[in-house]
This record gives structure tokens, C-alpha cells and sequence, in this order.
């Protein structure tokens, strides 16, 4: 999330030079508020037309495209004056007023999948977005509650979400939360966040979202589940390879 100027872009220019190297498409990803927290008195903002003229300066110097959450029909379009992609959080996928203002607005839209929802149920959310008459949409995937702080990721998911026409994402980072699992605060599991970027791209989803961060244990939000940064360049060379060997033997070309 956006914590402060500097983070922020120091953040974003690692990754530009990262996916400059291997001649990856990218989007930058920041929220500039976090509206569900476990504790009200987790962080969740240093304001949001302050975060959004820090995400403007990013998309200004590094020329990418960005993403950031909207929480309410009120803030989509005031979020698509900087934004290039409107993303609808996880807990918010049925929400039908935030849907539809997020798909007026013409930007791109990128559901987030439930934890509570199965994959065949994300049809009906991309299709209040296309009732605008936009249908430019992504569905991403970042793990389905099981059991008591927890979330698993069923591989089928991809496919079954992709069976819409729509690209699909993996949320490698988001997936291996412990939701609630440090009592005022989410847990997490990054050793999996690998394992689980490499099995989504074996099993053919169209983009990965990681959540990346210089010092992940200071970070102000989702500390127990965000990647190092400067482990991201490995995680990349891992993926491609990966995309690479399934090219070869399926003949599937990289999204």
C-alpha cells in the first residue's frame, strides 16, 4: 500500500528495472487506502489524494499503468483520474453499486475472487461489470477460506474462472494470508509464495500479482505475506522458466 513518497517509489523502480530485463509487461500496484483491516487501529491511509498524487508521480516517471482498490461507488471515479486499472477487493466481489460504478468509469476492472466464493460464481460478478458495456475485466485468484485462518488454493480455479474469456491472475502473495491468524492482524506463509507463483503458471493463468515490499516486516500492511523485494528477481527467472517448459510441451504462448 502506499506508506510514504519514498517507499513507494523506490518500490516501483526496482520493479521497472527488473521488467525491463526480462521484457515483461507491468502494472504497478499500490492502494491508496486500506479500508478492511482486522483491528481498527491497523493503519489504513495517509489520505487519499495524497496517496493517489504519489501514484501519479510513479505512473509519470516510470510511464506504467496502475491498479489500486476502490471500496465505494464514490471513490471509482475519483480513483480513475490516476488509475489505469480499477480493482474491486476480494470481500467486496458481490458488492453490484461499487461493480457497476467501477465499470462505468472504462477503466479496467480486475476482480478480486472471494474467499468465501467458488471460481464459477466470479461469472456472475464479471457480468455486472459488462452490464456498463465494459468489458474489460480480469478475475484474480488469491485463495478460498479453509477451515479457521486460513486459505488454499485450488489450482482448477484458474481454469474454471478463465472459462468466462476473461484473463486471469494469481494473487501468489495474497494467497498464502493466515486471515486473522496473529490475533490483531493477518499471518502469513511466505515460503509458499514460490511454490505457488510457479504452480499458477504451470496451470496457465494469464498474469501474477505479487506483493513486494523493501522491508516486508516494517511493511504497514499484509507484513506476514509480502515477498522481499529483492527477491522478486528470482521469483521472476522462476516463472519464466516455468512458462518457458509448458510453451515447449503444450505449446501454450505466454500471456
Amino acid at each position: 500500500m502506499v506508506e510514504d513518497r519514498r517507499m513507494v517509489l523506490q518500490t516501483a523502480r526496482t520493479i521497472a528495472r527488473i521488467a525491463r530485463r526480462y521484457h515483461l509487461p507491468f502494472i504497478f500496484k499500490a492502494s491508496y487506502k486500506k479500508a478492511n483491516r482486522t483491528s481498527g487501529r491497523s493503519f489504513s491511509t495517509i489520505g487519499m489524494a495524497e496517496a493517489l498524487e504519489i501514484l501519479a508521480e510513479v505512473k509519470r516517471e516510470l510511464g506504467v499503468p496502475i491498479l489500486t482498490d476502490i471500496h465505494s461507488p464514490e471513490e471509482a471515479q475519483q480513483a480513475a483520474v490516476v488509475a489505469d486499472v480499477l480493482q474491486i477487493p476480494a470481500f467486496l466481489c458481490r458488492q453490484t453499486d461499487l461493480l457497476q460504478a467501477a465499470g462505468r468509469t472504462g477503466k479496467v476492472v480486475n476482480v478480486k475472487k472471494g474467499q468465501f466464493l467458488a471460481p464459477q460464481e466470479m461469472k456472475l460478478a464479471a457480468e455486472k461489470v459488462a452490464l456498463t458495456g465494459n468489458k474489460k475485466i480480469l478475475l484474480t485468484e488469491r485463495g478460498t477460506t479453509f477451515g479457521y485462518n486460513n486459505l488454499v488454493v485450488d489450482m482448477r480455479s484458474l481454469a474454471i474462472m478463465g472459462k468466462t474469456g476473461y484473463p486471469v491472475v494469481l494473487d501468489a502473495t495474497h494467497s498464502v494470508q493466515l486471515p486473522g491468524g496473529g490475533g490483531d492482524r493477518s499471518g502469513g506463509q511466505p515460503e509458499y509464495i514460490f511454490p505457488i507463483a510457479r504452480a499458477g503458471v504451470a496451470a496457465g493463468c494469464d498474469a501474477l500479482f505479487v506483493e513486494t515490499h523493501p522491508n516486508p516486516s516494517r511493511a504497514l500492511s499484509d507484513a506476514a505475506s509480502q515477498l522481499q523485494l529483492n527477491r522478486l528477481e528470482a521469483l521472476v527467472r522462476q516463472v519464466l522458466a516455468v512458462d518457458a517448459a509448458v510453451r515447449k510441451t503444450v505449446g501454450r504462448s505466454r500471456k
